[in-house]
């Protein structure tokens, strides 16, 4: 097997992995490398053959290849199956293992936080990739009701599906509607990239309080509109790096079976963010 390790996707300029990864090795003086990858749409095979051809190590699987690089896998985890996407792989002497580590990255933030998910009200934004995993998490952590708000009713309404038959007590609103119900929410979760572009909250935060814990996944900026306000208004914040940097840990642990450097990860992001 090479040292080498990668992120693939399209685009993928402007990821954040390589720094994290490879802050982790300087500290730990491992001889390993991890770059990015670019592999546009439709190219998945011949890049994924590519990576095999060098022996790739392992390597993290973003935006389109989430869900068809599942075929690819000669073996995936449950957590792979339940989403029904897969964000990262171990090269396993020519065997491609696939993790999906979304559920664990976005609860980890939350535990360390010393947060109770348990029998909690929870505003889920969005119905997109991130929401599966996030939905899947706050079921296993036994949330009290998830209420589903997003632009288009029929992505919802699959969501919901899915919800209900891994056990989820799931509810969807509109998202105009949201604004008044904000208050009734503990946790407020933004899993839609509004905020990449440094626009508007996707909801009005008048009604967000110091009882209300807003978890933005979006990383960059650091310090969305949602999050600016929310915390303004004393709201307990999670930051969408936070998750980014529970993920890299993972996928880091994965590979070398071996803890991660969390501290010297974190301070390779926040000097890139």
């Amino acid at each position: 097997m090479s040292n080498t390790y990668a992120v693939i996707g399209d685009p993928i300029d402007h990821s954040l992995s390589p720094n994290i990864h490879n802050a982790a090795f300087r500290h730990l003086q491992l001889d390993h490398t991890y770059i990015a990858y670019r592999i546009p749409a439709g190219e998945l095979t011949a890049g994924i053959e590519a990576l095999k051809a060098i022996k790739i190590a392992g390597f993290n699987v973003t935006i389109p290849h989430k869900i068809e690089m599942m075929k690819l896998l000669d073996e995936m985890d449950t957590t792979c199956k339940v989403i029904g996407a897969v964000n990262t792989v171990l090269n396993d002497n020519g065997k491609l293992k696939g993790y999906n580590t979304d559920m664990i990255g976005f609860l980890d933030p939350i535990k360390k936080k010393n947060l109770t998910i348990e029998g909690s009200q929870v505003l889920l934004l969005g119905a997109g990739g991130a929401a599966r995993a996030i939905i899947t998490a706050m079921v296993k952590e036994k949330a009290g009701k998830i209420t589903i708000a997003n632009r288009t009713q029929e992505n919802a309404k699959e969501l919901t599906e899915f919800a209900k038959k891994i056990g989820g007590n799931v509810d969807v609103a509109p998202m105009q509607e949201v604004d008044e119900l904000i208050a009734d929410y503990k946790f407020i979760i933004n899993s839609t990239s509004i905020g990449m572009k440094n626009e508007p909250s996707p909801i009005s935060t008048e009604n967000i309080s110091k009882n209300s814990i807003v978890y933005d996944i979006v990383y960059q900026p650091m310090n969305t509109d949602l999050i600016k306000k929310s915390k303004e208004n004393g709201a307990t914040i999670i930051y969408g790096y936070e998750m980014l940097l529970s993920q890299a840990a993972c996928s880091f642990e994965i590979w070398h079976k071996t803890e991660a450097p969390y501290d010297v990860m974190k301070k390779a992001l926040l000097g890139g963010v």
